[in-house]
């Protein structure tokens, strides 16, 4: 990170704008403003908050939350808000918390990834291996319901007189998400065990909702791996029957397109940072589904 170099910038800006109520606060008659890290965290919210709130969302469009440094203008949009609510376990939030609290201290701030059993050991850097929690948590309607939970407990505490407004609001997304997960579930079915090839091992959530096997291919940098590493990869994948390859077009080394023309794959492209959480997750499923090792491969997507 290069937080750092921002610090000094950031104190003055901070100091001036806490010292002047008039030009950070949210003005009269404009809703409150509610931060969030990402953009499937920001649809999400958006379900339960409808017309009432105006969430942002801190990261910027299209950069990879892994390596994120967020300006001094995004932190300073933070006190504006009346409550960040983080992913939890992204490296850029953690890197963020302590200044937070130091220059903004009455702000609430809540990890809505609260209560989900992790996933551990999917991601390395430079080919070693850490027991670090997978942070890709939303790509699980599972998790979703967990995370939308953590966001309605929050809404009523910095929000409370829109309290009957949130509650409504998550009883039917939470309905809803019950028919998703039921709807993947049934077309899954009968694909538990199956294997999938992905760079970056942003699906491990979704992989174990539903007895999928995920099989990382590159690392958690996105950078070029060994041949050696490469080989273990073939010959997993080999070894399990994989036909699909899920990439992210603007992250995933160049070694992604090279392995899976190798291996014959199926390429599917998928963004799991997007906004369109739902239909991000009809991509993955069709994909499982329409590309199963029993059925016959097709011309790369």
């Amino acid at each position: 990170m290069r937080f750092s170099t921002h610090i000094l910038t950031l104190i003055g800006l901070m100091s001036a704008c806490l010292g002047s109520t008039v030009s950070c606060s949210t003005a009269p008659n404009e809703n409150p403003i509610v931060t969030v890290s990402i953009e499937p965290q920001k649809y999400l919210l958006e379900q339960i908050t409808g017309d009432r709130v105006e969430v942002r969302t801190l990261i910027a469009n299209g950069a990879n939350p892994e390596t994120y440094d967020p300006s001094v203008t995004h932190i300073l949009n933070l006190n504006k808000s009346i409550g960040f609510l983080r992913m939890g376990n992204i490296g850029f939030e953690d890197a963020l918390l302590d200044k937070i609290r130091q220059e903004a201290p009455e702000l609430p701030i809540f990890n809505t990834s609260l209560g989900i059993t992790p996933v551990t050991g999917t991601h390395n850097h430079g080919g070693v291996a850490h027991s670090t929690v997978d942070p890709h948590t939303w790509t699980s309607v599972k998790n979703a319901k967990i995370i939308i939970k953590n966001m309605l407990v929050a809404m009523l505490e910095i929000d409370p007189p829109n309290s009957s407004y949130y509650k409504r609001n998550y009883d039917k997304f939470a309905l809803r998400l019950d028919s998703l997960d039921n709807a993947i579930s049934s077309k899954l079915a009968r694909h538990s065990g199956e294997a999938f090839l992905v760079w970056h091992p942003s699906l491990s959530y979704f992989a174990r909702d539903y007895g999928l096997e995920q099989i990382p291919a590159g690392n958690s940098d996105n950078k070029d791996i060994s041949m050696t590493a490469l080989k273990e990869v073939i010959d997993h994948a080999g070894n399990h029957g994989a036909k699909l390859f899920f990439y992210q077009k603007d992250f995933d080394s160049r070694q992604a397109e090279s392995l899976s023309s190798q291996l014959g794959l199926v390429r599917i492209s998928i963004n799991p940072l997007s906004y369109d959480w739902e239909k991000e997750l009809s991509i993955i499923t069709d994909a499982i589904v329409n590309y199963s090792p029993e059925n016959k491969s097709s011309d790369d997507e």
